[in-house]
């Protein structure tokens, strides 16, 4: 069974830096699309940012040049580097990877900004 697993959320306050990592087991990733997602409260889940297997990247407006994803195949990990935190960048974030219709979600782990 596919496995992901999150880590890296918390409290900050703004202005400071927090990094996302998602290990994933039991499949093959280096040939998944890698990606970040968030939902706030109210809101609906929107992606923040993806990475291909050839390590092309895409990101939300809201967080061009501020954030960045990355990937380790070696250690089947994604990243996110989150840098000049915002009290509106509070989220739940979501890894997910998808590969055609192979798609796989992490369980979440929670941002908090504080003003």
């Amino acid at each position: 069974q596919v496995q992901l697993v999150e880590s890296g959320g918390g409290l900050v306050q703004a202005g400071g830096s927090l990094r996302l990592s998602c290990a994933a087991s039991r499949l093959t990733f280096r040939l998944y699309v890698g990606g970040w997602y968030r939902q706030a409260p109210g809101d609906e889940r929107e992606l923040v940012a993806s990475i291909t297997s050839g390590g092309s990247t895409n990101y939300a407006d809201s967080v061009k040049g501020r954030f960045t994803i990355s990937r380790d195949n070696a250690k089947n990990t994604v990243y996110l580097q989150m840098n000049s935190l915002k009290p509106e960048d509070t989220a739940v974030y979501y890894c997910r990877v998808t590969l055609q219709s192979n798609n796989y979600w992490g369980q979440g782990t929670q941002v908090t900004v504080s003003s």
